[in-house]
């Protein structure tokens, strides 16, 4: 990979409005799956790109495949993938990120590829666009594996025909990214034992959620094949998943992404958990809601709002009440 095709941008956030626009005019239609990143959505909307929503489901890990694409007609004029992706925590297989790759080259469509996650997977292989097709965007950054939030720095890796007009793009919009970022950036490719360190920790938080989160009533969790996400179905519980998470955080002490931000029909059923904090939280969460589903069990249902116990006032409504 020539130096040439790696351009240094104001983190992923900065990455993708230069990559929009230098891949695209107005009214052109580029699709994405849902659940989604909402920013692609609100950027593409923003430059005058019409994004097209396709709904993916478990069956395909909440990601596109061909024969989604396929069925398109006409075809789109770009792709937006993200593997690792937010919020389901799913991958693109190696062989489904191929086959993506060359249908998107077939067909003169432009891929765009979101891997801000690299380096966070746990038990499948990863790939980058980058391998499969010469056409293809990619988009990355320190934020996520190298834990440099807020430093506003990242890169992507562009095909020749866009290398210029990203270069203008940016001096107009950015000049550059921050100078001090740059320099803690290059420090960073010598933290990778820390790094390491990170990543067996959030995958010792994910084993254990996905252990006990079923125990607390969440049965039906993505798969969370890398990045620090696990996309919960509470369509048994609740068919408003933010009123869902905002009794949670105040009545039983854990908080969720509600899965509305992400998807914009069926997300009214759909929470986020995220395990990126420290791991001591992510076992007291799973443990609160834990106790929170068993202490219903004892307590008759028509009363679980009001019910007294000796020596304390009103009991708390527990995880397992919220069906809002």
């Amino acid at each position: 990979m020539p130096a040439s095709r790696v351009a240094v941008t104001v983190g992923a956030s900065g990455a993708f409005p230069l990559a929009f626009l230098a891949a695209f005019d107005p009214g052109d239609r580029v699709v994405l799956t849902s659940p989604f990143y909402p920013p692609y959505v609100n950027i593409l909307t923003a430059l005058g790109i019409e994004p097209v929503i396709l709904e993916a489901g478990p069956e395909t890990r909440f990601q596109p495949s061909v024969a989604m694409l396929d069925r398109m007609d006409p075809r789109p004029d770009g792709l937006m993938i993200a593997s690792p992706c937010n919020p389901a925590g799913t991958m693109l297989h190696p062989e489904e990120l191929a086959a993506l790759a060359a249908w998107c080259d077939a067909n003169g469509v432009r891929l765009i590829s979101d891997e801000i996650y690299h380096g966070l997977n746990y038990d499948s292989p990863i790939a980058t666009a980058a391998a499969f097709s010469p056409n293809a965007i990619v988009v990355n950054s320190f934020s996520k594996y190298f834990s440099m939030t807020g430093w506003r720095i990242g890169w992507m890796v562009l095909p020749e025909d866009l290398i210029r007009p990203v270069e203008c793009l940016t001096q107009n919009f950015f000049i550059s990214a921050p100078y001090i970022s740059q320099i803690v950036a290059e420090a960073a490719f010598d933290c990778h034992d820390e790094l390491r360190g990170n990543v067996a920790r959030y995958r010792r938080a994910r084993d254990h959620l996905l252990a006990e989160l079923p125990a607390a009533g969440f049965a039906r969790l993505s798969p969370a094949e890398g990045a620090f996400y696990l996309f919960a179905d509470i369509a048994d519980r609740s068919n408003d998943s933010a009123a869902f998470c905002a009794r949670m955080l105040r009545e039983v002490g854990v908080a969720a992404s509600p899965g509305v931000d992400f998807d914009r029909t069926r997300g009214n059923r759909f929470v986020r958990f995220s395990y990126c904090g420290p791991e001591q939280d992510m076992r007291a969460a799973a443990e609160r809601l834990k106790a929170g589903d068993k202490s219903v069990a004892g307590h008759n249902r028509a009363n679980a709002g009001t019910a007294m116990t000796p020596g304390h006032g009103p009991r708390r409504r527990t995880i397992h009440d919220l069906r809002c």
